[in-house]
C-alpha cells in the first residue's frame, strides 16, 4: 500500500520493509510518519524488576496486559533438540508470514541468569541469533557489464531479470572478476540461481545449466576501458584487469567516494549521487576541490538544501583535522589499507616525510612489503599525487600524526591479536594498542613483544609459543593497561 502511494505521487518506492521503516521513522516531519502507520511488536521493558517481572515470557504476558502488540510466535523449550525442530520448521514456514524473517532469537527466560552469564563486548551470553539459510531465487543473466573501480579494475556485473529474494528486489550482482565467471561458467542468457549472502549482498550460486538453449553467450573482458577507452592490461600474478588512464572519469569518481568514506576523511553528506551532480556541474575535479566549495556552491545542487547545505561545509571542514593516517588511506594507494596507512603514519608522522621516503626504507618497516612498498613510491613520485596534496596543503588539511594523550607504554612495541575476544571487538583492542604507542601487527615474529590471545587462537599463538614471545590473556592485557602512568 505504501509503495502504491509513493508511485502514485511520482515517488520511487521503497526497496523493503526495512528501507520503508528507518525512512519512516528519521522522517523530520511527524505527521508523515504517522501517515505511514508503522507496526511492530514489543518485547521487552526497561524496569522489568521494578514490576516484579522475573522472565522474560513474563514481561511479553506484560506487555500484552496493557494492550501492546507481541509477536504470538514465541515459545518455551526445555531441551535443545525442541530448539533445533523448532529454527528448522519456522525455516520452512517463514514466507507463510505477512512480514519478512530472517532468523529467530534464542534466549535463557529468566532474568536471573541473564545476569549472572554476563556480556561479550559484541552480544549477551544469554541469546544467540540463529539465521536461517540464505534463500535462493532462480532468474536469467541478461547482461554483463563492466564496472571501473577507483584503482582501475574492471568488475564484471550481472544484469539480471529483476526478482525478489530476502526482501528486496534485485537486478544487478557482482561476478568478481573473469575467474570467477569461467569457474562457474556464467553466460549472457544464462538462467542461474541468485541468494544474499547474510541476507545483504546478491550473489550467483551457480549457473542452471539444463536450462540452456544453445542461444548463451560466453563473455570476454574488454580490450579498453569502458568509461574512458583507455587501454586495460592485467598484470602478472593477478586476476584483475585494470585502466591504466590515472585520470580515467570513473577512476576519479570512485576516488573521491573513498576519500569522504568513514574510515577515510569521514565527509557525511557526500554520497555517490552528489559526487557524481558535483562533478557534472565543473564544480570540482578532484577531492581536493571539495575544500573550496562554497555555500552557494552548494544549495542549487539537487535535494541540497540550505541545512544539508551547512552541514556539509561543516564536515568537509571538520575533515581537515583527521590526521595523518586516514588521509594516507583516503589517497586511494594501491595495496595500502586503513591499517597500513597507520603503521606509515606512526612511522613518518608527517606526509612529507612519508613523500621523501625511500624504496629501502619503506621496506624496512614490518609490514611493509616490496609490493606495498614499490607501490608507495611510484604513487609519490606522480607529479598529479604532488599537485593533489599542494592542494590539500593550501587547504589546511592537517598531514601530522596526531598525538596520543594516553601513556606511551607501547612505543616501538610490535603486538599480535588473535583467537576470538570475549571483551573487546578485534578493531577496539587495536585502537587500544595503537592510541599506546604500539603497532597492532598482523603476523607472529621473532621481533613481536606479546601476543594477545583469546579463544581458538590456533597457530599465531602456536608460533608464539614456539618462538616464546609472551602470551597474555584479555584480562592481563587490561591489567597491563590500568597499571600504566597517566600522563
Amino acid at each position: 500500500r505504501l509503495n502504491q502511494e509513493r508511485e502514485d505521487e511520482g515517488q520511487s518506492p521503497f526497496a523493503n520493509p526495512r528501507n520503508a521503516a528507518a525512512g519512516s521513522l528519521r522522517q523530520l516531519n511527524s505527521r508523515i510518519t504517522a501517515q505511514r502507520k508503522l507496526e511492530y511488536f514489543a518485547y521487552q521493558v526497561l524496569s522489568a524488576k521494578e514490576l516484579g517481572l522475573h522472565k522474560q515470557t513474563e514481561v511479553l504476558t506484560y506487555l500484552q496486559q496493557q494492550g501492546f502488540v507481541v509477536n504470538p510466535e514465541f515459545k518455551v523449550f526445555s531441551d535443545i533438540e525442541e530448539i533445533i525442530n523448532y529454527c528448522s520448521g519456522m525455516a520452512s514456514e517463514r514466507h507463510s508470514f505477512p512480514y519478512d524473517i530472517d532468523g529467530l532469537v534464542i534466549k535463557v527466560n529468566e532474568f536471573a541468569l541473564q545476569e549472572e552469564l554476563g556480556f561479550t563486548a559484541k552480544s549477551p551470553r544469554w541469546a544467540i541469533a540463529y539465521k536461517f539459510p540464505a534463500e535462493q531465487v532462480e532468474t536469467v543473466v541478461e547482461d554483463i557489464i563492466i564496472r571501473v573501480g577507483r584503482t582501475g579494475v574492471l568488475t564484471p556485473t550481472a544484469v539480471l531479470k529483476a526478482v525478489s529474494v530476502a526482501g528486496s528486489t534485485v537486478s544487478r550482482a557482482t561476478l568478481h572478476n573473469l575467474d570467477n565467471i569461467r569457474e562457474k561458467d556464467i553466460r549472457i542468457g544464462d538462467h542461474v540461481l541468485l541468494q544474499k549472502a547474510g541476507d545483504v549482498i546478491p550473489e550467483v550460486v551457480r549457473v542452471l545449466p539444463e536450462q540452456r538453449t544453445g542461444e548463451e553467450r560466453l563473455f570476454e573482458m574488454p580490450d579498453v576501458c569502458p568509461e574512458c577507452q583507455s587501454l586495460v592490461r592485467q598484470d602478472e600474478g593477478e586476476v584483475a584487469y585494470r585502466c591504466q588512464n590515472i585520470t580515467c572519469p570513473a577512476q576519479q569518481r570512485e576516488g573521491i567516494i573513498h576519500f569522504v568514506s568513514r574510515d577515510a576523511m569521514a565527509i557525511d553528506g557526500l554520497g555517490p549521487a552528489v559526487v557524481q551532480q558535483l562533478l557534472d556541474s565543473g564544480l570540482i575535479k578532484d577531492a581536493a576541490d571539495l575544500y573550496a566549495l562554497t555555500f552557494d556552491d552548494l544549495t542549487p545542487v539537487e535535494r541540497m538544501g540550505k541545512k544539508s547545505a551547512e552541514n556539509l561545509l561543516t564536515a568537509i571542514k571538520n575533515s581537515k583535522e583527521r590526521g595523518l593516517a586516514p588521509l594516507i588511506f583516503a589517497l586511494g594507494i594501491r595495496h595500502t589499507g586503513e591499517k597500513s596507512g597507520k603503521i606509515l603514519a606512526q612511522t613518518f608522522g608527517s606526509m612529507e616525510k612519508l613523500q621523501e621516503a625511500t624504496l629501502e626504507e619503506l621496506q624496512a618497516i614490518p609490514d611493509v612489503g616490496p609490493t606495498m612498498a614499490e607501490s608507495l613510491v611510484q604513487f609519490f613520485s606522480l607529479e598529479s599525487t604532488r599537485h593533489f596534496l599542494a592542494k590539500l596543503r593550501a587547504a589546511g588539511v592537517s598531514m601530522v600524526a596526531e598525538e596520543s594523550s594516553k601513556p606511551q607504554i607501547f612505543a616501538g612495541k610490535s603486538i599480535v591479536v588473535t583467537g576470538s575476544l570475549e571483551r573487546w571487538e578485534r578493531r577496539e583492542i587495536e585502537k587500544l594498542i595503537e592510541e599506546h604507542g604500539g603497532k597492532a601487527a598482523s603476523a607472529v615474529s621473532k621481533k613481536t613483544a606479546f601476543v594477545v590471545a583469546g579463544e581458538k587462537a590456533g597457530s599465531k599463538l602456536t608460533k608464539a609459543q614456539g618462538l616464546g614471545v609472551a602470551v597474555l590473556t584479555e584480562e592481563e592485557f587490561e591489567q597491563l593497561i590500568a597499571a600504566s602512568p597517566t600522563q
